[in-house]
């Protein structure tokens, strides 16, 4: 598809020569670290204690290879169902404190979503199944597979007895599947101690968009999460007895959802889209370059048609433009069979995909305003409350940042290309902490290929992936160095 990368040579070479020869051992390793059922979305105890294991065996593993390692007691949680469970550790790790080189940080997660074989896997969910270069298992690409890459790049340099290029440090974690409890606590507890020396933080936690492109990503969007509820009374209402006298609370609802949004996905919010940033020239060449065949893309979603024909239109429209969903209502009869039954009280979901530089409280005040106006409309005698139940910012890097240019130049020393320069239509809200609490660049540098699958049946990791991305973190060492020298 692309052409073959150059030799390498010298360090880099020996480096990549001795992954290759290795990688039997790093894929044996992986095998072992997906076993553990570290699961953080069920609250269960003995899925508690299994994540506790998984971090004891990473920070086991750092230790090993000589890095001074802090596991950052996290107490307990108290659930809504009143249980208490005990949070995993955070891990920070760090490899050598040289003033002179520069300090990466690398950001890592070893919880998984929840996996059963009779959920349609094809294989146990925690045994590695290699079929076709294929490596199955829960946790192999999100995100076991690129966390032990990152240390297969360090333990490579560590087994030729060469010189780490950079400082390194771990922030691993354990519940990001459950929303990250307490990081971002430690983060600001540590802002100034061990994030203090930091230059420069990388996640691999996403995907390519492509099955064989690599990619960097370097932006996310946002997330505003709202409720309306329309209520006439607590009970509900017989059809009979009352339809036909009533202002009935779902009909109300149906019209304010549906003066959200119309058949083009254009948001019909007065004033929503004044602080979208502008297309600039730059980024729209960005768009061009990417690999991603719309036609295979649509038939692999088994989607009819897309809002729009072009590939550039379809990934703007994900990525930089924002977007709303409406979710479901609450209180509204959804069983099967016949109720005749007009609901007294009902509650509809909807959010909104946030980009640059929209701003949470203004979109919170343009949404209550429209509805409160459409509402008015009706003359509608029934009570309306509007709520952000849940806000979380956008987040964009600048892709000409130090460590953009060298993984750029790491990835076409390992893979012969240019990376298809991607942001994500979801919300990672774990890069917009890092961002505002440490002020530091932050850099999304994904393994996995676009089919992986993460959090659904048969996830997996290409053998391929794993071994060329462990080559990819050695080779952004030696070029995050080359920049600093």
């Amino acid at each position: 598809m692309f052409s073959s990368p150059a030799p390498p040579t010298g360090l880099l070479e020996k480096l990549f020569q001795y992954i290759d020869l290795h990688q039997d051992e790093f894929v044996q390793t992986l095998k072992e670290w997906v076993a553990v059922e570290s699961d953080s979305v069920q609250p269960v105890a003995h899925l508690r204690q299994e994540i506790f294991r998984m971090m004891d065996m990473a920070a086991d593993k750092l230790q090993r290879l000589g890095a001074s390692v802090d596991s950052v007691d996290m107490g307990s949680q108290q659930l809504p169902d009143g249980q208490t469970l005990p949070v995993p550790p955070i891990i920070l790790a760090e490899l050598g404190n040289d003033p002179k080189k520069p300090t990466i940080c690398f950001y890592g997660h070893l919880d998984v979503q929840p996996a059963h074989k009779e959920d349609g896997w094809l294989w146990d969910p925690y045994t590695l199944t290699e079929v076709d270069g294929k490596l199955y298992g829960r946790g192999a690409t999100d995100n076991k597979g690129p966390v032990l890459a990152w240390i297969n790049a360090v333990s490579t340099f560590r087994a030729l007895e060469q010189d780490l290029p950079v400082n390194v440090k771990f922030v691993i974690e354990g519940t990001e599947e459950a929303g990250s409890v307490g990081l971002e606590d430690v983060v600001r507890r540590e802002k100034d101690r061990f994030f203090s020396s930091v230059d420069h933080i990388v996640i691999s936690d996403n995907l390519w968009i492509s099955r064989q492109k690599p990619a960097l990503t370097y932006g996310t969007r946002g997330n505003s999460y709202f409720t309306v509820e329309v209520k006439g009374r607590d009970q509900d209402f017989h059809s009979g007895t009352f339809g036909g006298i009533l202002h009935e609370p779902m009909a109300d609802l149906v019209a304010l959802l549906g003066s959200l949004v119309n058949s083009s996905g254009h948001i019909l919010v007065p004033g929503i889209y004044d602080s979208v940033a502008p297309l600039t020239e730059e980024e729209r060449k960005l768009y061009e370059t990417i690999d991603l065949d719309l036609r295979e893309y649509q038939n692999s979603t088994q989607v009819e048609k897309f809002l729009f024909d072009t590939k550039e239109e379809v990934l703007m429209h994900l990525w930089r433009y924002p977007s709303l969903s409406i979710h479901g209502i609450e209180g509204a009869f959804d069983g099967p069979g016949t109720k005749t039954v007009i609901p007294g009280r009902v509650t509809g979901k909807f959010s909104i995909r946030l980009v640059p530089h929209m701003n949470l409280s203004v979109v919170e005040k343009q949404v209550t305003q429209h509805l409160e106006d459409v509402f008015s409309k009706r003359n509608s005698p029934n009570q309306m409350a509007v709520s952000m139940v849940l806000g979380m910012r956008p987040w964009i890097a600048n892709i000409n940042d130090t460590q953009y240019m060298a993984a750029r130049r790491a990835v076409k020393t390992v893979f012969g290309t240019e990376p298809d320069m991607i942001r994500d239509g979801s919300t990672i809200p774990v890069a917009r902490i890092f961002q505002d609490v440490i002020q530091k660049s932050v850099m999304m540098l994904p393994l996995g290929a676009v089919d992986d699958g993460e959090h659904s049946q048969n996830e997996k990791i290409n053998r391929w992936n794993y071994i060329e991305g462990s080559k990819l973190f050695a080779a952004f060492f030696l070029e995050m160095a080359k920049m600093h020298s």
